[in-house]
């Protein structure tokens, strides 16, 4: 292995600048990749929040309406009936 410590070095020197921008690199994506994950944690929660919203309004609409929703389906399956 011919060559003087200054090419040795620099060979040195060149691959420790390589590996510091793939460190730098493996971070920047790492951080982003957190980031995004919490955008997508973020917004799960709020669309949950908000299913559980309607669903639990749907609730109470439907035990203040009871007799309504019922006679209406009543109705329905007759006149399917009677039809033919």
């Amino acid at each position: 292995m011919s060559g003087s410590p200054e090419e040795a070095r620099a060979r040195a020197e060149a691959k420790f600048q390589k590996q510091q921008q793939a460190a730098e690199a493996g971070a920047k994506a790492t951080a982003e990749h957190e980031a995004q994950a919490q955008a997508v944690e973020a917004n799960t929660a709020r669309l949950r929040s908000l299913r559980l919203a309607k669903e639990a309004a749907e609730e109470a609409e439907a035990k203040t309406k009871p007799a309504e929703t019922s006679g209406k389906a009543k109705s329905v399956a007759t006149k399917r009936k009677s039809s033919p």
